[in-house]
């Protein structure tokens, strides 16, 4: 294996990209093949203490075209924030934006029996597309085509028809929530960007 292979300098430039991305693909292996395990990680068990249940519904998935779109998404926007912000920045806001998306999920659904990490591409998508309308960086604007389809797939999840067409169930309350939280992250520090630049 040549340390010049593209997904090494990849993973070299994106480290904390990379973690997630390899957490996802662990999480979705559990979902598919131990189940019983993936349930113990899903949202619950918060009366007893088991708080890490916040965040690690993020990583599973549940089947191949759910881990490839998301991953595909993280891996997109995720590597946008880690160039410009670290990796520190970058994990700190997948583990805020999905805990708070997780419960938005929860208390939207009743149920913990969700998983992936669309909630968390939704918060970077957000955070990226507010905080660009404050910090003129090329990283930080996004096609107008890559916005408008992702809103679009976020309404169209809302309608049901993805349950009928495809036979799965659509997070919409970690979507929402997750854009949502990204837009007010985005806000708070495209405000500070602004004030430290004066």
């Amino acid at each position: 294996m040549s340390n010049n292979s593209r997904w090494w300098v990849a993973a070299k430039v994106h480290p904390a990209v990379s973690l997630l991305l390899l957490g996802s693909v662990l999480g979705a292996a559990l979902a598919s093949t131990a189940f019983p395990i993936a349930r113990a990680l899903m949202v619950g068990g918060l009366a007893e203490g088991q708080y890490w249940r916040l965040v690690t519904p993020i990583f599973l998935h549940f089947g191949l075209m759910h881990l490839a779109f998301n991953g595909l998404w993280l891996a997109m926007l995720g590597a946008r924030i880690e160039q410009l912000y670290g990796s520190i920045h970058l994990l700190l806001l997948v583990f805020v934006s999905g805990a708070i998306s997780n419960i938005i999920q929860f208390s939207w659904q009743g149920s913990g029996s969700f998983g992936g990490m669309s909630g968390v591409v939704y918060a970077l998508l957000g955070y990226i597309w507010i905080k660009g309308q404050f910090v003129r960086q090329t990283l930080l604007q996004l096609p107008p085509g890559i916005l408008g389809f992702m809103l679009v797939w976020l309404l169209v999840g809302m309608t049901g028809i993805l349950e009928v067409l495809l036979g799965v169930g659509v997070a919409n309350g970690a979507h929402v929530g997750g854009l949502l939280i990204g837009m007010l992250l985005g806000l708070v520090f495209g405000l500070l960007a602004v004030a430290r630049s004066r």
